[in-house]
């Protein structure tokens, strides 16, 4: 059943600040917890483009819920106690090994993604190994060819929307196509021809037309 708004709260800009802050303060602390440990880790999924997107336009940023880790199974014992000692509290459910704070639910969590295993059984390949990573300012993030292969591999609707953001900022093209197998290779097709280009510069543009 849908939910009915009658009115918006007077600090709505607020929360919507600080939507995207506490998903970035969780990126930092599982990441830096992880770091002190000496464990080997990649922050991938949605904010590892993100990541990525801002090197090139920072405005083309786009926001996401949940935090994804790639790390090795092996490591999963010290990973919960590094990181239930940073205040998060774990959970395993549905297969999935993910760490919450206290009171939020699992699509505000960090979820666990473990290198060069599939995440579904029917996915053609499995994860990358935390290896094929690249530090950053804050964390270590998926190299930007391992992230579009992980993304081509699973290829939800999320995928796709992420994929058509590298697109857009020129970090990906029809050139990366060969580097995949043929069925990623064919879903990457898919997305560029689905591509819709925004206007170059619109400033420009507009400054062209007569008056």
């Amino acid at each position: 059943m849908a939910t009915t708004i009658t009115s918006f709260y007077p600090d709505t800009l607020e929360r919507m600040v600080r939507a995207v802050e506490k998903v970035k303060e969780r990126v930092r602390r599982a990441s830096a917890a992880l770091e002190s440990a000496g464990i080997p880790y990649a922050v991938a999924g949605g904010n590892a483009v993100a990541a990525w997107v801002v090197q090139v336009d920072e405005a083309a940023e786009r926001t996401t819920q949940d935090v994804d880790i790639l790390v090795r199974r092996a490591d999963l014992p010290e990973i919960v106690r590094c990181l239930c000692a940073s205040g998060f509290v774990h959970r395993h459910s549905a297969g999935i090994d993910f760490f919450v704070e206290p009171g939020d639910k699992f699509r505000h969590g960090v979820h666990l993604l473990f290198a060069g295993e599939k995440v579904r059984p029917e996915y053609v390949l499995p994860a990358a190994d935390v290896t094929e990573s690249e530090q950053g300012a804050r964390f270590r993030v998926l190299s930007l060819e391992a992230l579009v292969r992980m993304k081509l591999t699973s290829f939800r609707s999320k995928d796709q929307t992420h994929l058509d953001d590298l697109v857009r900022v020129g970090l990906i093209d029809a050139g990366w196509i060969t580097r995949f197998p043929a069925e990623l290779g064919s879903r990457l097709q898919q997305v560029l021809n689905a591509f819709e280009p925004d206007p170059d510069n619109l400033d420009e543009e507009a400054s062209a037309d007569p008056d």
